[in-house]
């Protein structure tokens, strides 16, 4: 089990303790309308299910909450799974901490931790079309646009424009000096 730490957040496995928190961020539909595969209505028992199945490292699957370092806070998710297409990485935030740089303070930890823990080439990670603020975190850290095409987000319940930003490790690592 991974524990991570940045300047500001603190990442670790989901708990039982996070399942209010996560039930009232991904209940606002301007939370889930962000991600392909949560639904709206957001209930407890989907909460329940992902901190059951999810709570876990291990197939492939890192699973984080994201929480203030200074009071504990529970902020949102963030995660990295193994597709078809190459490890897929996603965050998400309830919206009172939006705007305040953790999403990108988040993204970047979680992508250090795929490059340098689990020695992976790339990641990449896709955003909807309407929110480019979650493009602009993903240009911030090196991701390049990759190709664009039509993704199910379960909350809206339709196939929504997603583009598709991919990190390599040496567009994200420092160069070594000669």
């Amino acid at each position: 089990m991974s524990i991570l730490e940045s300047e500001r957040l603190i990442f670790r496995p989901p708990r039982p303790a996070d399942i209010q928190a996560m039930t009232v961020w991904l209940g606002d539909f301007s939370v889930s309308r962000n991600l392909a595969e949560v639904p709206h209505p957001y209930t407890e028992d989907d909460a329940e299910d992902f901190v059951s199945r999810r709570g876990r490292h291990g197939d492939g699957y890192y699973a984080f909450t994201i929480l203030a370092k200074k009071d504990g806070m529970f902020l949102g998710g963030i995660g990295l799974h193994m597709e078809q297409a190459g490890p897929e990485f996603g965050y998400w935030l309830g919206k009172p901490f939006w705007g305040q740089g953790y999403a990108s303070e988040a993204a970047r930890t979680l992508t250090r931790f795929a490059f340098e823990r689990l020695d992976l080439p790339f990641v990449w990670a896709g955003w909807f079309h309407d929110n480019p603020a979650s493009g602009h975190v993903l240009a911030k850290l090196g991701a390049r646009h990759n190709g664009s095409r039509m993704r199910d987000c379960m909350a809206r319940g339709v196939k929504v424009l997603c583009h598709e930003m991919m990190l390599t490790r040496e567009a994200f690592l420092p160069k070594k000096a000669a």
